[in-house]
């Protein structure tokens, strides 16, 4: 991907309004010469989120959200460094320059751009097809039998793909190239529609950018087999990456920090018309590494709620083993046989609340499964054997002894050991040291004037790499601020308001810090060097108590 340039980046971050983005997010007063508000990252009844509105910096004293207004923009909407920028251009309407790159490479992004361009051509000619035609009053009828509403169905973009081949011609009209239409799975290898009169819906990326589509049949002579038909693989759709819904449900997911993961586009659309908003499909398969990568950016609780038939028991087995293996809190929404999401949509919140554990579900599949009493109990002490001692372990001990009647030796050996449990993390504190380097770069943030005198400054100043790398940012070095410095810089920017760190304050922080360092070196020079390094002191000294 083509690197987007510098100056693109200054220009975007100058155009942007922070005190609007965030406000969409959270209501925001005015406090002095900053806002605050409700953090929009975690629940809280005190504001704590404050926003730094010419700096375009925000903090969390609650929580630590931190960053500037790229960072906000990647956090909320869940999107990459370069997507986030794209989408404040075109929020601010600054027009996006890439760096110098290799005639190949501005090549594919031309092209991943046109082919971007034409699925979102396809996409608003099936919508218009679906609710705007004879035609479609069928499907319209259909959707309506299943209960799902038209402001829902718009909502996720649902159309309708014509008979015959109609849209190629179209495409080809707008100057698309038939390679360009057959790229996006639009076209079949004869060149003709490749999806005809089926129901489609239309699946996005984090930025709802339309990557592909999941056609459902709707006549027996359709040439295509499956009920459900998904784009062929091709330069943008990836199906095993792609979470159904996933663009419209991050916000709910994030901020109520969980995701429920169902089978079926329409029980997506079902349960979220339901009122209950962090859902997602995961294209009627288990789960994949890419998919829940996906999910581990937003939340690590998991509620996963496939079809009760075998294959959807198994699909639930294979996605909760390996979501619980990458550290995901997996639940596990059990639905009476013959019915799905879309079916049990109202009153869903209860059935989340009535979900079993991973280890319960387990537990309980295995001994469902064994062929007899002796093989279900050396399936279980194997499962329990990997998991340490906690109520949840307790509960699925119990639900053991209880389904196989074991007696009370034979319960005392599936305890765990002793020693098992794992340490508690405990809390680390900055070092005083650490506090003071912080202290004197909230200064400089504070007081930007104060520059010249943190440039004298070295980096061996500071003990800390990434307060060097402040450091430089703070000074204009040459350097590429990664999201720890930008995080840091805004982090300080409130402390330092916080704590009203005045300009003679942060004067005698960054004094502090050169004493320290002189101390330093005192403590191993030699006789040479002993007089200059004792007189550089006594005058760092004289200065600091100027300001007692």
């Amino acid at each position: 991907m083509a690197r987007i340039s510098d100056t693109t980046v200054n220009e975007v971050k100058a155009a942007a309004d922070m005190v609007e983005l965030v406000s969409a997010r959270t209501a925001l007063r005015k406090v002095g010469g900053r806002y605050s508000g409700r953090c929009p990252f975690h629940e809280e009844r005190t504001p704590s989120f404050s926003v730094n509105a010419a700096d375009k910096l925000y903090y969390c004293f609650g929580c630590g959200a931190r960053g500037d207004v790229i960072t906000f923009v990647r956090e909320t909407e869940q999107l990459d460094f370069n997507e986030a920028v794209e989408w404040l251009a075109e929020r601010f309407g600054v027009k996006i320059e890439h760096e110098e790159t290799s005639p190949q490479a501005e090549r594919e992004r031309e092209r991943r751009e046109r082919l971007h361009e034409l699925l979102e051509l396809a996409t608003r000619y099936y919508e218009r097809y679906l609710w705007e035609t004879k035609t479609g009053a069928p499907v319209r009828e259909y959707l309506a039998s299943r209960g799902l509403g038209e402001e829902v169905c718009k909502e996720f973009r649902l159309g309708l793909s014509p008979g015959g081949s109609r849209l190629v011609p179209k495409a080809r009209e707008k100057g698309f190239t038939i390679e360009e239409i057959a790229a996006t799975g639009l076209a079949n290898k004869r060149g003709k529609d490749y999806f005809t009169f089926r129901l489609m819906f239309p699946l996005a990326d984090a930025r709802g950018r339309v990557l592909g589509y999941s056609a459902r049949k709707l006549r027996d002579d359709d040439p295509l087999r499956g009920k459900y038909v998904n784009s062929p693989e091709g330069a943008l759709f990836h199906k095993s990456s792609i979470l159904y819904g996933l663009h419209l449900a991050r916000r709910a997911i994030a901020k109520q920090e969980r995701a429920v993961i169902v089978e079926g586009n329409t029980d997506v659309i079902a349960v979220r018309q339901s009122g209950l908003e962090p859902v997602v499909a995961s294209m009627g398969t288990a789960l994949t590494e890419r998919q829940l990568k996906e999910l581990g950016r937003l939340c690590r609780r998991l509620y996963l709620c496939f079809d009760a038939d075998a294959a959807g028991q198994e699909a639930t087995l294979r996605g909760m083993e390996l979501a619980s293996a990458q550290g995901f809190d997996v639940r596990v929404v059990t639905l009476p046989p013959g019915l799905d999401p879309a079916d049990a949509a109202e009153g869903f919140e209860q059935r989340l609340e009535q979900a079993e554990s991973y280890l319960a579900y387990r537990v309980r599949i295995e001994i469902e499964r064994a062929p007899d009493r002796q093989e279900a109990f050396v399936r279980v002490r194997e499962l329990l054997g990997r998991f340490e001692d906690s109520p949840e372990r307790q509960r699925a001990l119990r639900y053991l002894a209880d389904k196989l009647d074991l007696p009370k030796e034979v319960q005392s050996g599936l305890a765990p050991r002793a020693g098992q449990r794992g340490s508690a993390i405990s809390t680390q504190l900055l070092e005083a040291g650490d506090r003071r380097e912080r202290d004197a770069l909230a200064g400089v943030v504070a007081h930007p004037d104060l520059k010249e005198m943190l440039s004298e400054l070295t980096p061996e100043h500071f003990d800390d790499e990434l307060h060097r790398r402040v450091r430089e940012y703070l000074l204009e070095e040459p350097i590429t601020p990664d999201d720890d410095v930008v995080g840091l810089v805004a982090e300080l920017d409130a402390r330092a308001s916080a704590a009203e760190i005045d300009k003679r304050t942060a004067e005698q922080l960054i004094l502090r810090l050169r004493e320290r360092r002189l101390q330093r070196e005192l403590a191993k020079a030699d006789g040479s060097h002993l007089p200059e390094l004792q007189r550089q002191l006594a005058r760092v000294r004289e200065a600091i108590r100027e300001f007692a």
